[in-house]
């Protein structure tokens, strides 16, 4: 008998035997690492999603006291969501549109000029479906310097977005986009080549 077989036929076991041992239940963190995040769900609720509409320095702020590396010029709106805000990087004038969210168990990188538009999703994170004891797996990811992810886009866990790179409306990207390319469609395709309108430095990359 196999090793994931033996490993499924315990969790199934575990399962209808003692509820209390569901893999499913257990927490994905350690008790440190859910405190800090409880503490900032409640900045984020009292102090951060109350803010007026215009107050993007003060967002930066907060996000800043948990964390977060923040360049200048960033806004971030009140109803934005950043999941982790330790595991943010944002170079300068980066965009965090109305109720778009940023799942970062591991850390994401926003260079230049990237834009998250409004209801958009950077997922970090999923689960391995193959094991029974289904844990969570988390990846690095980058969005590249006057990136556009679309209104209502997604980017799933451990897609890194070119330099100037488009998702459009609704779309969701299951692989890297290659730069300055236009996607659109779930899964995202590429549709055409965006015209390159500014360069970067690579000495300031």
């Amino acid at each position: 008998m196999s090793l994931l077989v033996r490993r499924r036929e315990r969790a199934v076991h575990n399962i209808a035997a003692n509820a209390e041992e569901n893999p499913y239940h257990r927490a994905s963190f350690p008790l440190e690492y859910r405190l800090v995040r409880l503490l900032w769900q409640a900045v984020y609720v009292l102090l951060y999603r109350t803010s007026p509409r215009p107050m993007h320095a003060w967002r930066a702020m907060l996000l800043r006291l948990f964390g977060a590396k923040m360049g200048p010029g960033c806004h971030f709106y009140s109803s934005s969501k950043v999941w982790a805000p330790w595991n943010l990087t944002c170079e300068d004038c980066c965009t965090l549109g109305d109720h778009a969210e940023v799942y970062n168990p591991s850390p994401i990188y926003l260079e230049s000029h990237c834009i998250v538009s409004q209801e958009a999703y950077l997922c970090g994170a999923t689960h391995d479906y193959n094991d029974p004891e289904f844990p969570m797996i988390s990846y690095s990811m980058r969005l590249g310097a006057y990136s556009w992810i679309c209104a209502r886009a997604s980017v799933s866990p451990g897609v890194h977005v070119g330099e100037g790179a488009v998702l459009g409306l609704g779309s969701v990207a299951y692989s890297d986009l290659e730069p300055w390319t236009v996607y659109r469609g779930a899964p995202a395709e590429k549709v055409k080549l965006r015209e390159r309108t500014v360069s970067r430095d690579p000495g300031n990359a």
